[in-house]
């Protein structure tokens, strides 16, 4: 009777041989994705530590181990299946019998997402997991207050024949950030390219109060006295005659002059101004700058450009 009692309490303790069970915590592991070059897994062969190692797959997508003769193609596998793979290679090898293979990701490398243009912090990150393109502008610190009215999203695919194809989307910034269009909201999960560019200017320069570049939204209609009411007015020695200096398509430039005079008095038309266009007020007593003196000046800088100009002009 005491030897069945002490072999009862015994059984729970004995444990078959054989596999060890793994421990899902015992590495860390990302998000399952497919698996790209330069990714750095954890290959775990369970009952042989020897085996067991981390390794980066090579630039060419390939998987290197060490105790292999033959290399095995990681990239756009699924690491469950790319532990199949292994624990194949490894039985056909001699190496083990009847293996059992866990595979983890200690690193993606292969699928960067840059953000850049017009955000408070341009940056490149690795995508350990889908993000969706707002969560990777607020990564960039948001927007600037100079960003336009769309975002570019830009990802290089394999087309027909495999030749690399580049896919570009343009996002209203609008529908975006107020969430009008949940399809606004890509989702992204590496190898894209985020740009916002900066929103077109108006750049007002010569005998006004508060020279500088103004933005333009696309598609929103400006013109000269919407302009001047945002340099504040002319200055007291502000000429009669102003000139509109504008880049056409073609790469051509325009002179147009304008009756600044007229236009304050309600006597002739107000102009309209398009992104990039200069608008200069010469002094009423000396000559006006040219086109070319007018870009040089504007190198410095939209306002500090402009400034120069009122006292350049004076």
């Amino acid at each position: 009777m005491k030897l069945i009692l002490l072999l009862t309490l015994c059984a729970p303790m004995v444990q078959p041989q054989g596999r060890a069970t793994p421990n899902p915590e015992a590495a860390a592991n990302l998000p399952a994705q497919k698996i790209g070059p330069r990714d750095l897994i954890m290959v775990q062969v369970y009952g042989s530590p020897e085996l067991s190692r981390s390794v980066r797959v090579g630039a060419d997508g390939m998987l290197r181990l060490p105790m292999l003769k033959q290399r095995i193609k990681g990239e756009g596998m699924m690491p469950n299946d790319l532990e199949v793979m292994v624990a194949q290679a490894l039985e056909e090898e001699g190496l083990i019998v009847d293996p059992m293979v866990t595979i983890t990701v200690a690193e993606y490398s292969s699928r960067p997402i840059s953000v850049a243009g017009a955000v408070k912090e341009p940056l490149t990150f690795q995508a350990s997991a889908p993000v969706t393109l707002l969560e990777a502008i607020t990564r960039a610190g948001g927007l600037t207050p100079v960003a336009g009215s769309e975002i570019l999203v830009s990802k290089t695919q394999t087309g027909s024949g495999g030749q690399p194809t580049s896919l570009m989307q343009r996002v209203s910034v609008k529908a975006l950030i107020e969430g009008t269009d949940p399809e606004a909201n890509l989702r992204l999960s590496g190898g894209e390219e985020v740009r916002v560019p900066e929103a077109g200017k108006v750049f007002v320069v010569g005998n006004v109060k508060r020279p500088g570049a103004f933005p333009v939204e696309d598609g929103a209609e400006t013109s000269v006295l919407r302009m001047l009411a945002r340099a504040e007015g002319l200055a007291p020695f502000a000429g009669k005659l102003a000139y509109i200096y504008r880049r056409e398509a073609s790469g051509s430039k325009n002179e147009i002059p304008i009756e600044i005079n007229k236009i304050m008095l309600r006597k002739a038309p107000d102009a309209p101004l398009l992104a990039n266009d200069v608008l200069y007020i010469p002094d009423n007593r000396n000559g006006r700058l040219g086109l070319a003196i007018l870009e040089k000046l504007l190198l410095f800088g939209g306002t500090a450009g402009a400034t120069a100009l009122v006292y350049g002009s004076r």
